[in-house]
């Protein structure tokens, strides 16, 4: 499973890395929303939430849905601007349809309401479409949907308002205080495209992110996301790279079709694991769902065992441990060393705790 970005015959310089203000923003406003995604931001959402003012933290939370779930397309500028309020100039530039298109996305949690329907401001069809999808995910979202489709110049004007508190309240001091690395991380990877080429700088960005050329010759941006969809940025003008500090673990792709695709990704930090691919994990998870391999798990998870000692620990005959033992050291579920002439086997811990804390309780038990 990914998402494909086709970037064929398009020239390197159209791959763009910069930070964004308003980007990283949104990345804020989302661990406010959902501290439990980024355990390892928890003291800052905890000390930013109580210094935000009652009635800016009440605007935020009716609003919140334009970046809890998902992002709406213009909070992550493709062109990014130097500060907040060029970006937010930006965005006052969009027509209402595109804007209200954009908003309604994740107010409503659908698909594009216009794909089968026109704009919900001229369609009453696509209008009813989008009310009835709003207050299907709640009461704020039915609220916020029936102000933006009755006055959406009022809605984009309280949105812009609230950013620039958030600015006020909180921001400001971040951002001055992550742009540096953010601006290095930039040019560090410009650089890299500059003199290696598209294949070394996107997978700089991140494991998760490569480059495939096709049998048909055409290029692509693969993301490992655990969703199938492609764009292209051929017609658009090329891929926006915008890195963040507050964004991890997520690696946030827009990619709506008429925009130019960006993509949001966290920088890289010492000691944090580099991610492990979808196919990884869930070869992971099938070779541990055997329960005869859970049982040969558990017991090497207390310490280095030979095949032998296996067989004899679950009355099972030495071949087929061998066979339950390639499955697990496929996967990268084991450390082998040897002794001897035997060879040790040792459920890998860390591998296994990243699975899961209720998996490595449970083999420990």
């Amino acid at each position: 499973m990914s998402l494909t970005i086709d970037i064929t015959a398009l020239p390197d310089e159209r791959l763009l890395f910069t930070p964004s203000p308003l980007a990283e923003l949104n990345a804020m406003l989302h661990v406010l929303a959902e501290p439990a995604h980024h355990p390892a931001l928890h003291g800052w959402a905890a000390s930013t939430t109580a210094s935000i003012p009652p009635g800016l933290s009440e605007r935020l939370l009716e609003a919140d849905f334009l970046w809890r779930s998902s992002r709406a397309d213009f909070l992550v500028p493709s062109v990014p601007g130097a500060t907040l309020a060029e970006e937010l100039d930006a965005v006052d530039r969009l027509d209402d349809e595109v804007y209200v298109a954009a908003a309604l996305i994740t107010t409503c949690g659908s698909s594009r309401i216009t794909r089968r329907l026109g704009s919900p401001l001229t369609d009453p069809a696509a209008e009813e479409r989008a009310r009835d999808l709003a207050l299907a995910r709640g009461p704020r979202q039915a609220a916020f949907a029936d102000r933006l489709l009755a006055d959406p110049l009022v809605v984009r004007a309280l949105v812009r308002r609230m950013m620039e508190d958030c600015q006020e309240a909180f921001f400001a001091d971040a951002w001055q205080r992550v742009l540096p690395d953010l601006a290095a991380d930039a040019r560090q990877k410009a650089d890299l495209l500059a003199r290696r080429g598209p294949e070394e700088a996107l997978a700089a960005v991140s494991p998760s992110v490569g480059l495939e050329t096709g049998a048909d010759g055409r290029r692509r941006i693969v993301i490992d996301k655990l969703q199938d969809s492609a764009t292209s940025a051929v017609g658009a003008g090329g891929v926006t790279f915008i890195p963040t500090a507050f964004g991890r673990p997520h690696l946030l792709v827009v990619h709506a079709a008429g925009w130019r695709p960006v993509v949001q990704y966290p920088l890289a930090e010492s000691g944090v694991p580099e991610p492990v691919s979808l196919a990884v994990i869930q070869q992971r998870l099938e070779a541990l769902a055997h329960p005869v391999r859970l049982r040969l798990a558990r017991t090497m998870a207390r310490g280095p065992h030979t095949t032998g000692e296996l067989a004899s620990a679950w009355h099972l005959s030495a071949p087929e441990v061998s066979r339950h033992l390639a499955v697990l050291r496929k996967a990268g579920l084991l450390t082998t060393h040897r002794r001897g002439r035997y060879m040790l086997y040792q459920l890998d811990l860390a591998g296994s705790a990243r699975l899961g804390s209720d998996l490595l309780e449970a083999v420990l038990r």
